[in-house]
This record gives C-alpha cells, sequence and structure tokens, in this order.
C-alpha cells in the first residue's frame, strides 16, 4: 500500500486550500523560461491530477503518473469532468516514479508536492531522477521541488494539526514527526479523524510518510550520475534565493 493509500479518499478535502492554479502558473513560468516553446509534460507523483488539469488549461499535453490506483481513480474523475479539448490533453498511468518508462519523451518532466522527499534512500533519488532523464531528450528539462536541508536543521518539524471540512464531511489531521538526524529523513506519522457530518460517525486512519530533506551539494551528485546539470534553485512560489528559513525549493535541472 502507498503512504497515502488510506486516507487518498479524503486527500482533495486536505488540500482543497492548495493554490494549484497560482503553482501551475509558477511551474508554467519556470518551463518557459527554460525550455521555451514546450508543449508535453510528465508528471511523476500526479496525485489526484489536480496540478495535470491546471497544465492542460494552459494548452499542455500531460502524461501523469503515480503509484495509487485510488489517487488515479480521482484523477480520472476529474479529467472526466472537463471540456473534451481539455480532457484529451491528459493521460493517466499507474507507476513508480522509480521505475516508470512510457516509451516516450516529453519536454519536461515534473515532480512536484515534494514527491522526491518521499525517495528516503539514496538509491531511491538516483532512481527516480534516471527515470526523469529516461523521457527526456538532451536539453530537456526535470522541475521538482524538495524540503531543503538547511531549513530543516534550524527550524525543526514540529507536531501540527490541520481541520478541513465540506457539506458531507470533516476531516482532522494531527502530524507528529520524528527526525532522523543520521539518515536525512523525517517520519511524519498522521493520525487522520474523518467524521460523518450527517451521522457523527468517526472513521480514524494512521499513517507515517518518510520524508527526506536535501541539500544542494547532494542534489548536485544526484544530477551528475543520472545525466543531469542543475540551472536553477529557488524558494517554491517565490524563487527567492534559498536560505536556512526555505524549506521547500524548487530545482530545475537540464537534461545534458
Amino acid at each position: 500500500m502507498t503512504v497515502f493509500g488510506k486516507y487518498s479518499r479524503y486527500y482533495d478535502l486536505l488540500y482543497r486550500d492548495k493554490n494549484y492554479d497560482g503553482e501551475a502558473a509558477f511551474v508554467a513560468k519556470l518551463v518557459e523560461r527554460y525550455k521555451p516553446g514546450a508543449r508535453s509534460l510528465m508528471e511523476l507523483g500526479c496525485g489526484s491530477g489536480t496540478h495535470a488539469a491546471c497544465f492542460a488549461h494552459m494548452g499542455y499535453s500531460v502524461d501523469g503518473v503515480d503509484r495509487s490506483q485510488d489517487m488515479l481513480d480521482a484523477a480520472e474523475a476529474r479529467c472526466n469532468k472537463l471540456p473534451p479539448e481539455i480532457s484529451q490533453r491528459l493521460r493517466f498511468s499507474q507507476g513508480d516514479v522509480r521505475t516508470v518508462r512510457l516509451d516516450k519523451t516529453v519536454d519536461c518532466v515534473l515532480s512536484l508536492f515534494h514527491v522526491i522527499s518521499y525517495m528516503p534512500d539514496n538509491a531511491d533519488i538516483h532512481a527516480a531522477f534516471t527515470s526523469a532523464r529516461q523521457h527526456l531528450q538532451p536539453g530537456g528539462i526535470f522541475i521538482f521541488d524538495c524540503w531543503y536541508g538547511p531549513a530543516v536543521l534550524t527550524d525543526r518539524p514540529a507536531v501540527r494539526i490541520k481541520r478541513m471540512q465540506d457539506d458531507a464531511t470533516e476531516v482532522t489531521r494531527l502530524a507528529e514527526p520524528v527526525w532522523h538526524p543520521n539518515d536525512c529523513w523525517v517520519d511524519v506519522n498522521y493520525s487522520v479523524f474523518i467524521r460523518d457530518r450527517a451521522t457523527g460517525a468517526v472513521d480514524e486512519v494512521k499513517e507515517t510518510h518518510r520524508m527526506r530533506y536535501l541539500f544542494r551539494p547532494e542534489l548536485e551528485l544526484f544530477a551528475a550520475a543520472t545525466g543531469f546539470r542543475i540551472e536553477h534553485a529557488g524558494e517554491w512560489m517565490t524563487e527567492r534565493a534559498p536560505d536556512a528559513s526555505t524549506w521547500g525549493v524548487c530545482f530545475v535541472l537540464r537534461a545534458i
């Protein structure tokens, strides 16, 4: 079972406050800057397809890949509600970002919302970078964001509570982190309480998400080992130069 296997049903509710349109516009700006004229994208770890749908609205064709069939079912349901001229630009398939091979190349590979940080071991990251490189011609770009090591060490992960609701469901998520400094990862232990607002019945789901935080020098090594070079690194959504306060950093890699 994937880390999102049990509560993928409530994923969109938990993140309905996320600015998907703004994030897609931010990424599209990077795509246009570093790969002018790009029209084809592949999203590794596409989740429920919200970013992919935003890119399709912009005119990009998008191949979305995810391990979770539940997430892909949600993505297909979203796609089916779109106008045909938009939905025809979207394709979704099940696959592991470390091993997927779609027998095609695209202009740009994306891996958003910390998917790379879900690769806890060096071999996982190397494999995910290799997957991205296999789907790019020289000159293509790979854009991803991740937890940034200097900020994690400075502003340690803390217990957090998030509550969201709609007409039918109320979701409360408790996140309790456990830091593993020698391994450069954090185990985020989630307890998710789902209350049916009509009946009052409460269901509880527990998940542990192991999150790797990364530093630029090691990313330079991963890039060089898999046929990339780093073109750009900046704070997610602002492009501010990363520092010890920057939890989320977006990297643009060029296939060489």
